[in-house]
């Protein structure tokens, strides 16, 4: 196998490690390389056809997220909430219709969809991106790490893991980490790894002119969660939410059959008039979710201090949205812990 010698090795082109590696090169720090298993960068951002099926929203108080869409040139907009919302509270019974108040501002999205912000991370340094490169084994030798992936070797001083902390548990570590951090990791819910979204697009927004804002909430239909989800610019028109789990087990034909049947039923018959039609289910997804996969109803807990560690002789650290002490779960979490990583890895103490 090939061996490489790098000073820097991050493991994970999502939000996080994209983060690290832009302030490591902003930081005049270049010696670097991101390991990507995935076929394309991003992790549980994910955008097509103008929907985002992974990260979407944001609000005033995720500062980091705000402050990073300034400095890359990246525009935010409020999601789209005028008009009457459908709250179901039982399919039996009539819906209930209701408003937003205008004087509350509702969550941010960003101009040209979340994934904007993975492209613009990353331009600086795309050639120091390797997809289709899974790591299976971290190895201390002493002077340094060795990280062995289905693709070669590579030699590290630090390794920056920023894969779901229950993906990391297929990672083979040489020493073995403590039994109380695989214990963690493995009881860390990977944010998104139940979900299953829908998007469908629509040459106009139906829902508009009949005075709907396209929100639809109800835990005990086909869809959980709707939202209008068409761009700023009134050039795309979209609804996008999440599917009942327990819709997770029928045939794909079946699944949508009932969304559209569901849907239909509290937005108008123009719900068949789609363009496109796509799910994401995340379950199905081996960089996200496993095989123990449960839903999680209340919010989990993220952010346990046993990641703010460092391990294998101090050259292993954890990041991403699961190990944030703040935001956990939140792009702002993710783009918080990303920065802390760089940091410690050059040595920078300070805010």
């Amino acid at each position: 196998m090939e061996k490489k010698s790098i000073k820097y090795i991050i493991v994970g082109a999502g939000l996080s490690g994209l983060t690290s590696a832009y302030k490591l090169y902003k930081s005049g720090e270049h010696d670097f390389v991101i390991l990507e298993s995935r076929d394309r960068i991003g992790g549980r951002i994910l955008t097509k056809s103008h929907i985002d099926f992974g990260a979407t929203w944001f609000q005033n108080h995720h500062g980091r997220v705000i402050s990073l869409l300034e400095e890359l040139g990246i525009n935010k907009f409020h999601q789209y909430s005028k008009g009457k919302s459908v709250l179901v509270y039982s399919t039996m019974a009539p819906e209930h219709f209701f408003e937003s108040d205008p004087n509350v501002p509702s969550a941010y999205r960003v101009v040209d969809n979340s994934e904007a912000v993975i492209q613009k991370l990353a331009e600086p340094f795309l050639e120091k991106i390797q997809l289709n490169n899974r790591v299976g084994k971290i190895h201390d030798e002493g002077d340094k790490l060795f990280v062995e992936t289905d693709k070669g070797v590579f030699g590290a001083e630090k390794v920056i893991l920023t894969v779901p902390p229950k993906i990391a548990t297929r990672i083979e570590f040489n020493p073995k980490l403590p039994t109380a951090v695989t214990q963690v990791m493995d009881k860390t819910h990977t944010w998104m790894s139940n979900a299953i979204k829908v998007g469908l697009t629509f040459k106009k927004p139906f829902w508009r002119a009949k005075n709907l804002s396209g929100t639809v909430i109800g835990q005990v239909g086909a869809v959980t969660e709707l939202y209008d989800h068409s761009d700023i610019g009134d050039e795309h028109f979209a609804l996008m939410g999440f599917v009942n789990e327990g819709l997770r087990d029928t045939s794909a034909e079946e699944r949508k059959e009932r969304i559209l049947a569901y849907l239909s039923k509290y937005l108008g018959s123009e719900i068949m008039d789609y363009e496109s039609y796509e799910e994401k289910d995340w379950s199905q997804d081996w960089n996200t979710s496993c095989e123990t996969i449960k839903s999680i109803y209340m919010s989990p807990s993220y952010g346990n201090p046993i990641f703010q560690e460092t391990y294998l002789n101090h050259r292993v650290l954890f990041s991403g949205a699961e190990t944030s002490p703040v935001y956990g779960g939140y792009m702002d979490g993710a783009i918080y812990s990303g920065i802390l990583a760089a940091k410690k890895v050059m040595g920078i103490t300070s805010d």
